[in-house]
């Protein structure tokens, strides 16, 4: 784990945001193997989440992502839309998270 605040910061949003995809919260399609088109927009979306709540949050972040970069880039090309789309849920996955930071403790109980 990254000594660094901002790092970890960083780190904790991606997998959050992986988080809001169970069936549960968001139901995002959590299903698929590293490699394929569907597992690079989830590591979109998380990666991107994880940008905008640094950002909200005042965390200098590092996207730490170079493994995924060569399946993003595949993906942007076979779907044009891919980005925007990917925006959309981080931005659904991030208004999630505000809102469960937000409330009140019995409601985040609930």
């Amino acid at each position: 784990m990254p000594k660094d605040k901002a790092a970890r910061g960083g780190i904790c949003f991606h997998e959050l945001t992986h988080w809001t995809g169970h069936k549960a919260r968001l139901n995002g399609d959590l299903k698929n193997r590293f490699g394929s088109r569907n597992y690079a927009s989830e590591e979109l979306v998380a990666e991107l989440g994880a940008a905008f709540l640094c950002a909200e949050f005042g965390f200098g972040s590092d996207v730490r992502s170079a493994g995924y970069i060569a399946n993003w880039i595949e993906l942007l090309k076979a779907d044009k839309r891919a980005f925007f789309t990917a925006c959309s849920h981080a931005s659904k996955a991030a208004d999630y998270l505000r809102g469960l930071a937000l409330a009140e403790p019995a409601e985040r109980a609930a």
